[in-house]
């Protein structure tokens, strides 16, 4: 709820921000608000990833994606994430987002994200995420139906293959009980 003004004037603002490819690379523009820090003065670590979401709002809005996926239904969910940080990024500080989809596997697309400041890396993530409808997730093949093949160079590489093995909760048709 914190970013919904910002997500949807970033809805609009990309619209009319150069169109890019799908498998091409956002860099969107941003700067530090007094919203996105914690006591400790700089940006909170749960911030980042809801910041990085305007990143991946932009490229699918740029490349065109985001009105297809709507008018299909399609919703898009993050399934797995992780992040690294290198350094803090404080209140006012201009920034970037750098944002790409780097693989596809049977389940998820995945994408890397950073936060760049004067040409350094701040943060780097990796996410899997999915489209799903009221049906389901939505096949890979219905995906490239509406954006075309990926190129051939995504290959998943196979660190974020076992990351992503490693980390899997069960699907949601079979129990994840409780238990310490």
């Amino acid at each position: 709820m914190h970013l919904l003004l910002r997500t949807l004037m970033l809805l609009v603002t990309s619209r009319r921000r150069p169109p890019l490819s799908l498998w091409g690379t956002s860099s969107l523009k941003l700067r530090v608000l007094p919203t996105d820090i914690d006591i400790a003065l700089h940006v909170n670590n749960g911030m980042y990833f809801s910041l990085m979401d305007l990143g991946r709002f932009d490229l699918m809005v740029r490349a065109g994606m985001w009105d297809r996926m709507r008018a299909r239904g399609w919703s898009p969910v993050v399934n797995l994430e992780t992040i690294t940080f290198r350094r803090s990024l404080t209140l006012w500080q201009a920034y970037t987002i750098e944002t790409r989809i780097i693989a596809f596997d049977e389940k998820a697309i995945f994408f890397e994200q950073r936060m760049v400041a004067g040409g350094e890396i701040y943060a780097r993530a990796y996410l899997a995420t999915r489209l799903v409808s009221k049906s389901g997730p939505v096949a890979n093949e219905e995906i490239f139906a509406e954006t075309g093949r990926p190129p051939a160079d995504l290959v998943l590489p196979e660190f974020l293959h076992r990351w992503r093995e490693e980390n899997a909760l069960p699907s949601t048709r079979r129990p994840a009980p409780h238990l310490w």
